[in-house]
């Protein structure tokens, strides 16, 4: 038996991690859409994300995030947290008042459009005909599944979680070059400083929740969205922004599986062909390493590797080879190996 190359295990970690992260995602948003009838969009958003900030806070006490990478970072960080963890979250909300938690779910996919073109055109992302194929798999499962006859109502709400997932694009993508910050860390500045924002505007306009809706939501939170944020950055750091969103884009079709067992909304023959589409994009996303002679040039970073994946070489005194993350440097090589978009591989084409 042939053993995995160092780049098939960076591909297989990255979809397991952007996987797990779309099953936390997409089981959140039917529930979330049962407390938006009765909590302000603002706080409801806010405690989701304070509820995130939670999930991450004993990893993040822990390991201290470098001084150094934080201000490099700065700029980027900025705008994951004020478009991803702030803005975002509230349209969400508010599209919520207007449709099914299935409805919101299959809209959510669009995300995938926009992350696709933000990334390849404005990051200049290597996206390949394989990824392309299977962002329009996916988006046509969406089509398939949405059907015809939409209702003002759903038209409002289709308009707001649009915008929500045009903020959640850049913010994927910005994420995903934080390379010097751990994902953890990432999701903690997100929880802390949009969930804080957005919960005192909500309790500045309407009243508290009740306290089962205010646990629930951090619940929902702590792991539709801190473990499943922290899980995506991990997977876009293995595969690059717009292949984990192809993976993350079943989260939809996973809220929609959700809302047909727990809320009992009605099973169609539509939903269940997209399902199959869906799964068809994503297997055409695992398998969409390329190959070509490349060079890395001489460099010194800091940012979470193991030493399987042919890039990492270093020796540790104790030995030491799991995920772990320290400054060390790379010397100047030139080779040729399947690889996909990671930290390591976003030279141009």
């Amino acid at each position: 038996m042939t053993s995995p190359t160092p780049s098939s295990l960076t591909l297989r970690r990255g979809v397991v991690r952007a996987g797990l992260a779309a099953l936390l995602f997409g089981a959140s948003t039917p529930f979330a859409a049962q407390l938006a009838r009765d909590i302000n969009p603002f706080t409801l958003a806010g405690l989701l994300y304070l509820g995130a900030a939670l999930a991450v806070l004993p990893v993040s006490l822990r390991h201290r995030p470098d001084p150094a990478a934080l201000r490099r970072g700065a700029p980027r960080l900025a705008t994951a947290v004020v478009l991803g963890g702030a803005v975002g979250p509230v349209l969400l909300a508010l599209g919520l008042r207007y449709t099914t938690g299935a409805n919101a779910s299959l809209l959510l996919n669009l995300e995938l459009v926009f992350t696709i073109v933000i990334a390849g055109l404005v990051f200049r992302e290597h996206i390949g005909r394989r990824v392309a194929v299977g962002a329009g798999l996916v988006a046509v499962a969406s089509l398939v599944l949405s059907g015809p006859g939409a209702t003002a109502d759903l038209r409002t709400g289709a308009a707001l979680i649009a915008l929500a997932c045009v903020c959640w694009a850049v913010d994927n993508s910005v994420t995903a070059e934080l390379d010097e910050l751990a994902p953890a860390h990432i999701t903690l500045a997100k929880g802390l400083v949009a969930g804080g924002v957005n919960t005192a505007i909500g309790l500045s306009v309407a009243s508290a929740p009740a306290l089962p809706a205010l646990g629930a939501a951090l619940v929902i939170g702590a792991l539709g969205y801190g473990l499943s944020i922290t899980l995506w950055v991990a997977g876009a750091r293995d595969l690059g922004a717009a292949r984990a969103q192809v993976v993350f884009a079943t989260a939809p079709f996973l809220g929609v599986l959700v809302a047909w067992t727990v809320f009992r909304e009605p099973v169609t023959a539509a939903a269940v062909a997209a399902l199959v589409i869906a799964v068809g994009g994503v297997a055409l996303v695992s398998r969409s390493a390329h190959e070509h002679h490349h060079v890395h040039e001489a460099l010194e970073h800091d940012h979470e590797h193991t030493h399987d994946d042919g890039h990492h070489d270093h020796v540790h005194a104790d030995g030491f080879t799991g995920r772990h993350q320290h400054p060390h440097t790379h010397e100047r090589i030139e080779h040729s190996h399947p690889h996909v978009p990671d930290v390591h591989h976003r030279h141009a084409h």
